[in-house]
């Protein structure tokens, strides 16, 4: 795999247990999202390197996750259906701070916007929401930490399946071995992509 790996439980040592973190793997030009789909859809952008083919929808939200583990427990290590392909996708980082930018709370955040209304009048108004929800550990434990998630629509979307996109990796195979150590609960070697805290400095 072209994704770096290294010991969940070295790396969770380094891991801040609270707040509100975007944690992720990421160089100067790029970071990993994950996202999880059916075959179909997985398997033909996997093959090409882009969003597309007769079922992909341009007309649905698409939600994207820096987080693998945060991944892990939306999709079920691959097992949920219509979300047995994980993806690992490389995108520019410039293109993922321009979303940090333009993306809007999925609820009203009194501290950013004057009222309500404001807000929704916001939310209408962008093409990317943003929810912060609790992080989750390798068996779906419930942590203090919270994970980002950016749901992408309309020309944004476009953007992101076409033009953004470095590089897509299936690596549905690397979760099926990993989820075995899970089941067991043997943590020892369980391996994760590297992740580290994403710098960012919007009111998100």
């Amino acid at each position: 795999m072209k994704l770096e790996i290294v010991s969940y439980l070295e790396q969770k040592q380094h891991w801040p247990e609270r707040g509100q973190h975007i944690m992720a793997q990421f160089d100067n030009a790029s970071i990993i999202v994950y996202q999880a789909y059916k075959p179909t859809i997985g398997h033909f952008a996997a093959r090409n390197g882009y969003f597309g083919g007769n079922r992909f929808s341009f007309e649905r939200m698409s939600w994207i996750k820096p987080n693998f583990l945060w991944m892990m427990y939306r999709n079920g290590w691959g097992k949920k259906e219509n979300q047995e392909v994980t993806l690992a996708i490389r995108l520019q980082r410039a293109a993922f701070d321009s979303l940090l930018e333009q993306a809007v709370p999925s609820s009203y955040w009194p501290d950013v916007y004057p009222s309500e209304a404001a807000w929704k009048q916001a939310l209408e108004a962008s093409s990317v929401r943003l929810q912060w929800d609790p992080d989750h550990g390798p068996a779906g434990q419930k942590l203090e930490r919270r994970a980002i998630q950016l749901g992408l629509r309309g020309p944004v979307l476009e953007k992101f399946a076409r033009e953004w996109i470095i590089d897509i990796e299936d690596i549905s195979e690397f979760v099926r071995q990993q989820h075995q150590h899970v089941l067991i609960g043997d943590y020892t070697h369980l391996l994760t992509p590297r992740e580290t805290v994403y710098p960012f400095s919007s009111p998100i």
